[in-house]
């Protein structure tokens, strides 16, 4: 889905005209091909349903100190250095992640994709930016999928959408695997149990990243964020912090990541 501007009266609205490229499929490349395309070159969107924009925008003003900007009617965009968060008005009384939107050259027929997927070239995203829209300090480190194929998984996301898969490890006290979708300086985590896992693939929480997680802490603190105390991360050389308020009641983490 795109957005285009509706210069007459200033906003941003969504174009659901699509225009349909061929499928990327494994007749044209072999899964394994290192010469693959890369379709989708970063995670343009992460779709948040709320029960209540207004409050959930004035929640992450507070976690991510950056005020949202109004994106088509009742929804709402925060931008951050790598991808931004769309609220919008949801059915349910909890907040939940919806899906993702990717950033690709082209859009592909959305009806070809899985619930909670959707492509754009990124001009709204990119239209906000050069209005001189506020940005968050933080990043996005990842957002994490859980699901009960991690096949399924590298199907749609490697072999159909050329995402690079930076991580597929057995995690044996987890009874699964562990993968990491990479693209445009954010992660897409996912936690695959082929026993436990839902049966339908759920999108379950986020994680922030900060340069100094003092710092960050400290400034959450003060600006009234609820968080646990600093711990070490599960990969080596990280530090994280459990944000336990103003986080729309998603896990919800900040991560301070290894010096290089």
């Amino acid at each position: 889905m795109f957005w285009r501007l509706d210069r007459g009266k200033g906003v941003l609205r969504e174009d659901r005209s699509v225009v349909a490229i061929r499928p990327l499929a494994k007749k044209f490349l072999g899964a394994e091909d290192e010469n693959m395309p890369e379709i989708v070159t970063a995670f343009d969107r992460i779709v948040v349903e709320v029960p209540e924009v207004e409050a959930a925008a004035a929640e992450l003003a507070v976690l991510l100190a950056a005020e949202s900007r109004p994106v088509g009617q009742g929804k709402k965009l925060v931008l951050l250095p790598n991808t931004s968060i769309e609220l919008q008005q949801g059915e349910s009384d909890k907040a939940r992640i919806q899906g993702l939107c990717l950033r690709a050259p082209a859009a592909a027929d959305a009806g070809s994709l899985p619930v909670g997927h959707t492509l754009s070239d990124g001009s709204g995203t990119d239209l906000l930016r050069s209005q001189g829209a506020a940005v968050s300090p933080l990043l996005v480190d990842h957002v994490v999928l859980q699901t009960r194929s991690a096949e399924d998984c590298i199907t749609l996301y490697r072999d159909r959408l050329g995402i690079r898969l930076a991580l597929d490890r057995e995690v044996p006290e987890w009874g699964g695997r562990m993968l990491f979708f990479r693209a445009g300086k954010m992660t897409l985590e996912v936690i695959a149990n082929a026993d436990t896992g839902p049966s339908t693939p759920r999108f379950w929480g986020v994680a922030f990243q900060c340069g100094d997680i003092e710092a960050e802490h400290a400034r959450l603190t003060s600006a009234g964020v609820s968080l646990s105390e600093i711990r070490k991360g599960r990969k080596p050389g990280t530090r994280v912090a459990t944000v336990k308020s103003h986080c729309l009641g998603l896990p919800t983490l900040v991560i301070e990541p290894a010096s290089d």
